[in-house]
């Protein structure tokens, strides 16, 4: 419809032209942003990604910032101007940059479907420039940090922790979910899965409500957190997965890591005998006195306990990781090994997680020097 037959005309050819580009939306009802993020949470995420994060990471950023804010408009008649001003109000409302291009990748990701399924003509985001983002710079500790971290865990539980955290660059998860069915202390290697709580969801009817008095104020209108605080709550098992890129690892253990791994067991050994029936048989390397497994917020006080008792500066926990990838490149270990070793899925992430360290740097003058001039 139009005023005027120009106008329709004009109307008329756009039409041809979406047409005859493929970006013809169907008729029928277009859902709002709202209705199909939601719906894209509900039923196409799961198929691949984890539940974990589209609870933690999708579904809390969607609700939050998304919705509140663009929500009500319609899937195919958001505009670049509209999302131009979503991420400038997310930028002043505090959210880091990194936060912010989460929220255009998930968008990315649910227009891209949308535009499979025929619901929209086009991808939207795809004409906005993503936020821009900058990782900020990774401070792996150095040998000898790495090493008083060690002789402070001599004496404490479950001391083969952080050499395998130091020695193999495991995830928390993956350490924690290490089992003895996949050590292999005679051929000196493990298999390596990782072990996760599943998210709590909400069992009652009105999450909102039900979270009343726990809000906080970047909880967006109708928010479903704090779903752990349900009466009625749902999920929260732990369970043992591949890890994170889907495919399960075999990594060979330094023959130190592989005797500490056989003192270990002998302790622990003990530890079930001592237990009697009071003993949580899951077959976890590491575990509480009882057997039972530990929490991730149990071995990060460990580690804040070790930095302080070795006189190390205040590292986050993955900076282990950071730290296994440097010591194996300053060892002159290939990097397409220490890929295999951090079970990285590309060689650009593995780069991402190596620094040249003073080490590096000299070792490479030095190799110049001898080229050159010895």
């Amino acid at each position: 419809m139009a005023r005027t037959k120009a106008e329709l005309t004009t109307k008329v050819r756009e039409l041809e032209k979406k047409r005859d580009a493929g970006q013809l939306t169907p008729a029928g009802s277009v859902p709002t942003v709202a209705e199909w993020l939601r719906t894209w949470l509900d039923t196409i995420a799961p198929r691949t990604a984890s539940a974990t994060t589209i609870e933690t990471v999708y579904r809390p950023r969607v609700e939050r910032w998304v919705i509140p804010r663009i929500g009500g408009h319609r899937l195919d008649r958001l505009r670049p101007e509209h999302l131009d001003a979503l991420y400038l109000d997310l930028a002043a409302a505090g959210l880091a940059t990194k936060s912010v291009l989460m929220v255009h990748q998930i968008l990315s990701r649910a227009y891209r479907m949308a535009m499979r399924r025929g619901i929209v003509g086009r991808n939207i985001t795809a004409f906005v420039d993503p936020p821009r983002h900058r990782e900020p710079e990774m401070s792996p500790l150095t040998q000898d940090e790495a090493r008083r971290i060690l002789t402070a865990a001599a004496d404490v539980p479950n001391s083969a922790r952080w050499s395998v955290a130091l020695a193999l660059g495991l995830r928390q998860a993956e350490a924690l979910g290490l089992r003895w069915q996949h050590v292999d202390l005679d051929r000196q290697q493990i298999r390596v899965f990782q072990l996760r709580q599943e998210p709590y969801r909400h069992g009652c009817e009105q999450p909102a409500v039900c979270a009343e008095g726990r809000h906080r104020s970047r909880c967006g209108s109708g928010c479903a957190g704090h779903a752990r605080y349900c009466p009625q709550r749902v999920g929260g098992d732990w369970r043992f997965h591949e890890p994170k890129g889907g495919k399960a690892r075999t990594i060979v253990l330094p023959a130190p890591l592989a005797d500490q791994l056989v003192q270990h067991r002998a302790a622990q050994d003990a530890a079930r005998t001592a237990a009697g029936p009071m003993w949580h048989n899951l077959d976890l390397v590491f575990t509480q006195p009882d057997g039972r497994h530990l929490s991730p917020e149990q071995d990060w006080r460990a580690w804040k306990g070790l930095l302080k008792a070795g006189g190390v500066p205040d590292a986050r926990l993955h900076d282990a990781r950071h730290t296994a990838a440097t010591l194996l490149l300053e060892q002159g270990v290939d990097i397409r090994v220490v890929q295999q070793i951090l079970g990285h899925s590309s060689l650009a992430v593995t780069k991402r997680y190596t620094h040249v360290t003073d080490t590096l740097a000299r070792q490479a003058a030095d190799r110049m020097g001898r080229a050159l001039w010895d």
